[in-house]
Parts: C-alpha cells; sequence; structure tokens
C-alpha cells in the first residue's frame, strides 16, 4: 500500500539547516529533493547558479512527473569565494529558480545581518534594512527578487545547535572575549526552530490554504542577550571564567551591527520556538561538539 504524498519540496541548500529541515519533512510524508554542490548522498549535485545544470534538472523532474511544490532555497556562500560567491549563491541562484521553477512556492532563508542598527535598538521587520556590509545588499536585492514574486522571507538569527555553536565552542575553550563592556546583543536561533519555522508555513499554506509570500519573518529565539549578559551566564554554567575584553571588531564579512531581533510577527502567528533562550541550550549543545 503506497504512502499518500504531502507534498513534493526541493530543499536548495542541503547543509546544516537544510538536512534538518529534511529530515524533519520527510518524517510528515513529503516527497523531499535535496541538492547541494558536492552531490553527497542522495543529493542532486548542482550549481544552482548554473543555468543549464539546473535546467537539467528541472526537465529530469518534469519528466518524471516530480516538479516541486515548494522551494526552499538555504544555501550558503562557499568560504573565501567572496563577494561574487555570495552573489551566486544567493542572487543568480534565486534568478534561476524563479526562472525555471515560476510555479513552485519559494521560501528563501535570508539573514537578520540585513539590519545594520547599531544602537541596541528592536528591529522588527518594517525597520531599515541596508546591510552592515556589500553582503547585506546582495542579500536585500534577493529577498526583493524573492518578495515580487510572491515568495515568502525568513530572515534567520545566528544558527546553531547539535555540532555547531561557534559562540560555544570559542568560550568552552577559552577563546572567547567580550567587545568592549559587552554591551552588544548577540541574537541566535537554533537549527531545530529555524526547521519548525520553514515547516510552519508550508502547512499553513497545506492545512489552511494561507500563503505568504510576499512577506518577511524574523526567525529567532526570544530573548535577545548582551555579550554580558551571555557570557555570565555561561560562565556559571561551565564553571569557567568570564572572558576578556577587546576592541570592537568592525571587519566582520556581514559588517558590524548591535541590535536586538524580535520574532514578534511570526509568534503573533501561533509558532514559537522550543529553544527560546540560548544558555538553556547550552550545555546540551556542548556535549556535541567537536573540542
Amino acid at each position: 500500500m503506497s504512502v499518500q504524498v504531502a507534498s513534493r519540496v526541493l530543499i536548495a541548500g542541503h547543509g546544516y539547516l537544510g538536512q534538518a529541515l529534511a529530515a524533519l519533512l520527510s518524517s510528515q510524508n513529503h516527497a523531499v529533493t535535496t541538492i547541494s554542490l558536492s552531490g553527497a548522498g542522495s543529493d542532486y549535485a548542482c550549481d544552482l547558479s548554473d543555468f543549464s545544470a539546473l535546467e537539467s534538472l528541472v526537465m529530469l523532474w518534469e519528466n518524471q512527473s516530480t516538479s516541486p511544490d515548494y522551494i526552499v532555497l538555504c544555501t550558503s556562500s562557499p568560504r573565501g569565494s567572496g563577494l561574487e560567491g555570495y552573489e551566486q549563491s544567493y542572487l543568480n541562484s534565486a534568478q534561476n529558480i524563479i526562472q525555471l521553477l515560476p510555479q513552485a512556492k519559494l521560501i528563501f532563508t535570508s539573514s537578520t545581518s540585513v539590519y545594520a542598527q547599531q544602537h541596541g535598538e528592536i528591529v522588527l521587520e518594517e525597520s531599515e534594512a541596508l546591510g552592515a556590509a556589500q553582503t547585506g545588499a546582495i542579500l536585500r536585492k534577493t529577498e526583493d527578487l524573492v518578495l515580487n514574486h510572491g515568495g515568502l522571507v525568513l530572515r534567520l538569527a545566528g544558527i546553531y545547535g547539535p555540532g555547531r555553536s561557534f559562540l560555544l565552542k570559542k568560550f568552552i575553550k577559552g577563546e572567547a572575549s567580550i567587545e568592549e563592556k559587552g554591551s552588544k546583543y548577540i541574537n541566535h536561533v537554533h537549527r531545530d526552530d529555524a526547521a519548525s519555522a520553514i515547516d510552519f508555513f508550508i502547512k499553513q499554506e497545506l492545512e489552511h490554504r494561507i500563503w505568504f509570500g510576499g512577506q518577511i519573518y524574523n526567525v529567532c529565539d526570544s530573548n535577545p542577550l548582551t555579550q554580558q549578559e551571555c557570557y555570565t551566564k555561561l560562565a556559571q554554567i561551565f564553571q569557567l571564567p568570564y572572558p576578556a575584553s577587546k576592541s570592537r571588531n568592525t571587519q566582520t564579512k556581514r559588517g558590524w551591527s548591535d541590535k536586538q531581533v524580535s520574532n514578534a510577527k511570526l509568534c503573533a502567528l501561533g509558532w514559537e520556538p522550543k529553544h527560546p533562550y540560548f544558555p538553556d541550550s547550552a550545555q546540551e549543545v556542548a556535549n556535541t561538539l567537536d573540542l
């Protein structure tokens, strides 16, 4: 007896978040197809910025009647690729997807780095989003492209979860530092909460016929913390020294910013993070890190 497929979902970018999302959607009888540059495992190997390569895959899916109903674009730029790699991974990939698969509902996982506020402001989806660096401008162009197509944009805070937390890893290894007095805010989202937010919007369309295309939502936990608050709590949990202070680092890839990202708009729809407060998950995540 065959199992009825809920929908066909293409995950374009089968990395840290994409793998968790694929597992979640597959458990709900969605037919999940995944793309990665390497083509590892069951992934299709494809550079999404290469029009002809993606076109070949689309023709294959059309011949097999397996074209996707939903596409989640959650790619990341290769390390060291610079602005050109950033543009290819996000903007060019989105352009090709929209041109070759126009009927599929598109969800783009952007970043809260598009908010360049520097004074600890609370930022909402309507807040100015110019980006603190050139990478932010590329993300905004990609967002506008997706929104104009009727797609959905999810701005994700810094992702952590099983096997991954750059902040926690550096802290435990004694390599962390506080910027000046530690007043800068840190915004996090657990990997599984990011995946559940994507799943939430797919369910809204499938179960309630409500598609939130053309809109932007912040996806983050419910408690932005200053560096001082975060490291004070971590020092208590792990019985480790409070990090030393250093000068402000304004040379990061995504630029320097200081803001409190709000998830109120998303929570108002009925979604809630299972990991609303980063320190509460710290010990569990630390147990999975390669230290």
